[in-house]
């Protein structure tokens, strides 16, 4: 069996659906029944072809989207699973993130950061109190994680550097 042969308007519409419409990749691969990697790459290979004013139009269309959407990170435990908290992230438009048990790929975000306030913080601490190990979380976060850590999944930026470049990014348009 050979490979598929797709249309220029189909590949065009399929790429549409991702950086017009905002679908995620991985729904329209499997609505279309195309691979994922397909997909990016008739979306490297139609940016190019596009001129560059569409291009950029459509890409910034996708940041603004990305920077819409807020993604609340959370476990499986009683107080994110409850009824209350799920109406409360309707409430306020937000999205969660929760994997099935035992599957924290979707939860990797928040055990990254954990993972790494332990090792770098907390590992190396002995409170007394319960306030004293607040503050140092707190100073930790803001003093510390935030502004000056950088990250390599923000390009080597900081997460406050990378946020400010992000909301410039969506303000210049």
């Amino acid at each position: 069996m050979g490979k598929p042969n797709f249309s220029d308007e189909f590949k065009r519409d399929a790429v549409a659906q991702i950086t017009e419409r905002g679908y995620p990749v991985a729904e329209v691969s499997v609505r279309l029944g195309v691979s994922q990697h397909s997909l990016y790459a008739w979306k490297r290979q139609l940016a190019k072809v596009v001129s560059g004013d569409a291009s950029k139009d459509a890409e910034i269309r996708q940041l603004k989207r990305e920077l819409a959407r807020v993604l609340i990170h959370s476990d499986q435990g009683s107080q994110f699973t409850s009824m209350d908290w799920a109406a409360f992230i309707r409430a306020h438009n937000l999205e969660h993130s929760m994997s099935r048990r035992g599957n924290c790929h979707d939860n990797a975000v928040a055990e990254s950061f954990f993972s790494s306030l332990k090792r770098e913080r907390i590992r190396r601490r002995t409170y007394k109190t319960r306030e004293q190990a607040r503050q140092d979380v707190f100073d930790y976060i803001e003093m510390f994680y935030n502004p000056v850590r950088k990250l390599v999944r923000n390009g080597m930026l900081s997460p406050a550097q990378f946020e400010r470049r992000q909301i410039l990014k969506a303000e210049s348009v």
